[in-house]
């Protein structure tokens, strides 16, 4: 693709060359390719490495996190009941879910789907979400790579510890991460899986939509609640015309 006489080499790699698009990276980054193989990211080939991700490593790295931030609240003293009536109760689990799938939509919406133009803020949304637009099917950067997860995880741990006693903010930090693994395995689920039941039929034609019809509705991935709300549902009219354009 031409925009403001740069073109954009595919068979390059891509992190440094998307900034140069300028106010045509945003139209250009909404023209899905797809393909189950992506562009490459980085010259370097250790860069490269952090950027591919198979999705069984986000259950087999942090399943074993989420084990052992447990078992610290009980080694504190904490008992298991206690743990589980923190992380899983009725209605703190509940809370849990609610909060968690309003933290998700305000990502997706307002980080992931900012607008950008300048070539250091194109680079960043490109490697932050863009290329998922780009390459919505390619399996190895589908999930978030560990590197960046660990990094995502010491302001979710400072804010545990500010909002929990000593002893439960281990556990209270482990059930938010076994959140986030759920979330980051029905992503995956809902781009390369077949689902049986209506619930994930629903999820999986809502987030295709929004992949590959209407881009700027239908930010929520676990759950369109917050769609609802804020009036980012998309209409079946909207549906429509977004198909005749494409």
């Amino acid at each position: 693709m031409v925009a403001q006489g740069f073109t954009v080499d595919l068979d390059k790699p891509l992190a440094f060359q998307v900034g140069h698009l300028g106010e045509a990276y945003d139209e250009w980054v909404h023209q899905p390719i797809v393909t189950k193989e992506g562009p490459r990211f980085f010259h370097s080939d250790f860069w490269e490495f952090l950027t591919l991700t198979v999705w069984w490593a986000v259950p087999v790295i942090w399943l074993p996190v989420v084990v052992w931030c447990i078992s610290m609240s009980v080694s504190m003293g904490c008992s298991f009941p206690e743990i589980v009536s923190l992380n899983f109760s009725r209605v703190r689990g509940a809370l849990g879910i609610f909060i968690w799938t309003f933290i998700e939509y305000c990502l997706h919406r307002f980080l992931f789907h900012m607008k950008t133009k300048s070539y250091w803020g194109n680079t960043a949304h490109y490697l932050i979400h863009g290329y998922h637009h780009k390459h919505p099917m390619d399996h190895l950067r589908l999930v978030f790579p560990p590197a960046l997860t660990a990094i995502m995880c010491f302001p979710l741990w400072n804010l545990a510890k500010l909002i929990a006693t000593p002893s439960t903010a281990p556990a209270l930090f482990g059930g938010g991460l076994l959140g986030y693994v759920m979330y980051d395995l029905t992503h995956y689920y809902l781009h390369h899986a077949n689902p049986t039941i209506p619930v994930t039929k629903s999820l999986k034609k809502s987030h295709l939509n929004h992949h590959f019809r209407i881009q700027d509705k239908g930010y929520g991935v676990t759950s369109s609640l917050w769609d609802i709300v804020f009036g980012t549902l998309p209409t079946t009219k909207a549906l429509k015309r977004a198909q005749q354009k494409y």
